[in-house]
């Protein structure tokens, strides 16, 4: 369609004039250009009225890019008891790492594995860190661990290893009590410490082997003098009761490695009526025993069961290719070799631990030391000990192919990190 003349004409701009469009065109981008240049001018106002900003920025990158190394580097997730496996893991040195007490600081350790105190002089096995694999295992809080006791009696039962995990745990919070807020009794086989602001008790009970044997009370030095009751525990149970949270162990007593003499029934006949029975048999025998009063008299509403597993010996340096060693003497560094399993440690025991644990009403929590404790050939006690209430003399410090002690742990040490991983399950 064809403009008319008079519309053509009209549309054409006058010589020398530029059209109103373009003007206005001009004028707004003169406009838009001034905007920029005021909020730029601001922007590099405040840089530099601000000049901090800038490192701020860069410290910004800088730890976005150290936690994404660091994300990289440590993908575990936080302890959760139903997903982590705490077994499964390596000793990480910690150079910077400092024990919550010294067997100087603590009054209630034993001589027995107060190993600073007896000479020893080598520190670093105190500086080394359990690391699970798949998880981060939180570092022992004393007063998180007071506050969740508040209240409440926590007891551990078991042998001398067990001792040693009750008094680890007792060094762990004590030091955070004042002096008159605090008291410890002794009797007999039972042991009380007591919090007294809290209201709470940490206990130990005496019994090796859980149920009843002729050297629970009177120790017999000689395996073939002693004599199990396999089927008898009242006598020990009846200090168990009205216990928030009971922690069980036994293990070391049993590995005499001699058949064991086991009776039913009563002691009054002495040694007659015995039957000598495999190690794992009569631990079977003996655990069902247990099992039966816990699944009888604990309500698990108001009671917590847990059973550590069993304590790793190293007498044989051979294991861990040490074939000039004498048992765990003069060892410094723990084992590397991922999923080291020594002699010290019966797998027909565990099985057995495991299998009658399935089994049971009450639900039991297992704290699994053994594989993590199983490396650790550099933590007893050996020759930094005592015997007979004596510490050894000179002549027995030389001779620790005899008596080294490379059963129980120094103290602060391992059963440390078996109550990091207690205190993370409660």
């Amino acid at each position: 369609m064809s403009l008319a003349p008079s519309q053509s004409a009209a549309m054409k701009p006058s010589k020398g004039k530029l059209p109103i469009s373009v003007v206005t065109i001009i004028i707004c981008s003169f406009a838009f250009i001034a905007l920029l240049y005021t909020d730029t001018s601001r922007s590099l106002f405040k840089l530099k009225s601000c000049p901090r900003r800038n490192p701020v920025k860069k410290s910004k990158e800088r730890t976005a890019e150290d936690n994404l190394k660091n994300f990289q580097m440590d993908d575990r997730f936080e302890f959760d008891p139903e997903e982590c496996t705490v077994n499964t893991g390596k000793w990480m040195f910690n150079k910077t790492l400092k024990p919550l007490y010294t067997d100087r600081s603590c009054p209630y350790l034993d001589r027995q594995v107060s190993c600073v105190k007896n000479g020893r002089r080598d520190s670093d096995y105190r500086r080394w860190e359990w690391q699970p694999d798949d998880c981060t295992l939180p570092r022992f809080n004393p007063e998180l661990a007071l506050k969740k006791l508040r209240g409440k009696r926590l007891l551990f039962v078991g042998d001398s290893l067990q001792r040693g995990q009750w008094q680890s745990f007792v060094c762990l919070v004590e030091w955070i009590i004042p002096e008159d807020k605090k008291s410890m009794k002794e009797v007999g086989s039972h042991s009380v410490f007591r919090a007294k602001e809290y209201d709470a008790t940490i206990e130990f009970y005496w019994a090796p082997f859980l149920i009843e044997s002729n050297t629970d009370h009177h120790i017999i030095a000689d395996p073939k003098k002693r004599i199990l009751k396999v089927d008898s525990i009242d006598k020990h149970a009846k200090h168990w009761g009205g216990v928030d949270f009971l922690v069980f162990n036994t293990y070391v007593w049993w590995m005499s490695g001699i058949r064991l003499k086991t009776l039913w029934g009563s002691f009054a006949n002495g040694e007659e009526g015995y039957e000598e029975l495999d190690t794992p048999v009569a631990y079977k025998i003996g655990l069902k025993t247990w099992a039966n009063w816990i699944d009888s008299n604990i309500n698990p509403n108001k009671t917590r069961v847990f059973f550590t597993t069993m304590s790793p010996t190293h007498t044989r340096s051979e294991d861990w290719n040490n074939t000039e060693g004498l048992k765990c003497f003069n060892e410094t560094k723990p084992v590397l070799k991922k999923k080291y399993w020594g002699s010290g440690s019966d797998k027909r025991m565990m099985s057995v631990v495991a299998s009658i644990g399935k089994k049971m009403k009450v639900p039991v929590t297992f704290i699994n030391i053994t594989q993590l404790s199983e490396y650790r050939i550099d933590a007893h006690a050996s020759v930094y000990t005592e015997t007979g209430g004596k510490l050894l003399t000179e002549e027995q410090r030389a001779d620790p192919l005899h008596h080294a002690d490379c059963i129980h742990w120094c103290l602060p040490g391992v059963p440390d990190t078996w109550n990091r991983i207690f205190l993370a399950y409660l």
